[in-house]
């Protein structure tokens, strides 16, 4: 019993919600990582985060945590349009992020998807039909299912970009800048990258509004 309440209190210092501290304490995690401490304040606050931290530090929960809360608190609205768009540069990144969603969502009533190319898109029009609070994407299945009128993007309240860097690499920098044509200009923006290199501050500039800066290892 003493374990669980360490937990609790440790990342309740963050500011999390009951059902959050709940789904964090069922995945076994004691104490938040560096990362987290100081991206889910910042991210609970409202501002825009601009994030550096390798793999494996913890960085996903960094944004899903608080990201999901944000969206909890708010009315869910009856059709439930698109209110987060998580974008990642892989179909296994974009699967690991929604299993991390789902994972940390298990106490909150909101709905997650994951769409991604390379496979059968009507499973995933499907779920879209039924209603998506959060979508973890790639961007090519993105925007495919966007011309197709499948989803709608004009909803969105927090866009968050990770592995930022890969996306660059791997010459996504065109689909980034038709994706934010697609979402409202109003928005909490999180940017989450392995390094703080010139090309990423160069991205940062456009999409980013005053952002927390916030580095960890």
């Amino acid at each position: 019993m003493q374990r669980i309440q360490d937990i609790i209190m440790s990342f309740n210092d963050l500011g999390l919600s009951a059902p959050l501290l709940k789904a964090i304490a069922s995945q076994g995690y004691e104490t938040p990582s560096p990362i987290q401490e100081k991206a889910i304040p910042a991210v609970l606050d409202g501002r825009d985060v601009m994030a550096a931290a390798q793999t494996g530090t913890g960085k996903t929960a960094g944004f899903t945590l608080p990201m999901l809360q944000i969206l909890s608190k708010n009315p869910v609205p009856h059709r439930r349009p698109v209110r987060a768009l998580v974008l990642t540069p892989t179909r296994e990144l974009a699967d690991q992020v929604y299993t991390n969603v789902k994972h940390y969502s298990k106490f909150l009533d909101l709905r997650a998807a994951v769409i991604f190319g390379g496979v059968n898109q009507n499973p995933q029009i499907k779920q879209l039909r039924n209603g998506v609070d959060v979508l973890v994407a790639t961007p090519g299945r993105l925007i495919d299912l966007e011309n197709q009128g499948h989803l709608s993007l004009s909803k969105v309240e927090i866009f968050v970009l990770d592995e930022a860097d890969r996306m660059l690499d791997m010459g996504f920098k065109r689909d980034i800048d038709k994706i934010r044509s697609l979402i409202p200009s109003r928005r909490q923006n999180l940017m989450f990258s392995a390094t703080f290199s010139k090309e990423i501050k160069s991205l940062a500039q456009t999409i980013l509004q005053r952002p927390t800066l916030v580095e960890a290892t």
